[in-house]
């Protein structure tokens, strides 16, 4: 399944808040086919960070839109590295 990460940049939303948003997002991912992995959040530059595994970008940002209309800037498909 890829991988994918998002980024929503200029959010004006607690460390709370984002927990709460991911919240929702797994309770509406199985519908899509999509898995929430991971997130990270950087409050000083108002910057989340999403890594999902689904079968598109698009599954992904519909959960976002249904889950709390939270969508993100840009979505990325990556690959884990390989550690050393």
């Amino acid at each position: 399944m890829p991988l994918f990460m998002d980024v929503h940049r200029d959010v004006d939303a607690s460390v709370e808040d984002v927990v709460e948003a991911h919240k929702k997002d797994v309770e509406a991912q199985e519908k899509h086919g999509v898995k929430y992995l991971n997130y990270w959040v950087d409050e000083d530059e108002g910057a989340v960070f999403c890594l999902f595994e689904g079968p598109s970008k698009e599954a992904g940002e519909k959960v976002h839109e249904e889950a709390h209309g939270l969508t993100a800037d840009e979505i990325f498909e990556v690959e884990q590295g390989k550690g050393s």
